[in-house]
């Protein structure tokens, strides 16, 4: 969608430019000085003596006209971007698109994801071309979650919840990352977004059931700090 916003402000700002530069061009090289000394209009134009205004202009209809016709175009455009704005905060309807709800909790320095059936992980799947819903929390200090590739970014606040959605029109590994300074290891908290076809996360979903009857998959709080300071440690940094 913010692709979309883009492309049309770039197309029309570039349709805008060319209208303008080749109008001045053309009037420029129309108007020019042939060098001689003589106006070549002088038959052809009544030009305005010392202190008198000028006559002419049909009256102001170009001006009038090139105003409306700006101003339509603004507004039009003011509009059309702001309800797109509005379709991105508020997202797709709930009664029209069956939306996958996943819950995400991010703490130092680490991701969970919990889907509809309780399963949790540490890397978010999700299927292809199918509305996700994302409710963000935290549960220690403030993070923020973002997929810059999929244009979705919102924060993690400690005992609050905040949405977010998206849809993956390509199958792929994207990479998730927190945007708030949250500790000494803030730069290495990310985690991968798995893409898969329909049917390929249809299969994986089924299994996770399995999973978790066996034991759930998902590295503990403790064991991500312990990951977390070796890695800061060999950097030679400090663990928070």
């Amino acid at each position: 969608m913010f692709d979309q916003i883009f492309e049309v402000f770039l197309l029309l700002g570039t349709a805008v430019g060319v209208v303008v530069v080749a109008y001045t061009m053309y009037h420029a090289l129309k108007y020019r000085d042939d060098g001689a000394g003589t106006d070549p209009y002088a038959d052809k134009v009544e030009r305005p003596e010392m202190g008198e205004m000028p006559t002419g202009g049909a009256g102001g209809r170009k001006v009038f006209y090139s105003f409306s016709i700006s101003a339509i175009i603004v507004v039009s455009l003011i509009a059309w971007t702001y309800s797109q704005l509005l379709y991105i905060e508020q997202g797709p309807d709930l009664a029209q698109e069956e939306a996958l709800e996943i819950d995400v909790e991010g703490y130092r320095f680490g991701w969970d994801f919990v889907y509809p059936n309780g399963h949790t992980t540490n890397t978010l799947y999700v299927p292809q071309d199918r509305v996700v819903r994302l409710q963000v929390t935290a549960t220690d200090v403030f993070h923020n979650f973002g997929i810059p590739e999929l244009r979705v970014k919102t924060d993690a606040v400690p005992g609050q919840y905040t949405s977010a959605w998206f849809t993956a029109n390509e199958t792929g590994t994207y990479a998730a990352k927190c945007y708030e300074l949250c500790g000494s290891g803030h730069s290495l908290m990310t985690t991968d977004v798995v893409v898969m076809p329909q049917d390929e996360y249809e299969e994986w979903y089924a299994e996770t059931n399995e999973t978790d009857a066996g034991g759930n998959e998902t590295a503990t709080a403790a064991e991500t700090d312990q990951r977390i300071t070796a890695e800061a440690t060999a950097l030679g940094g400090a663990p928070a």
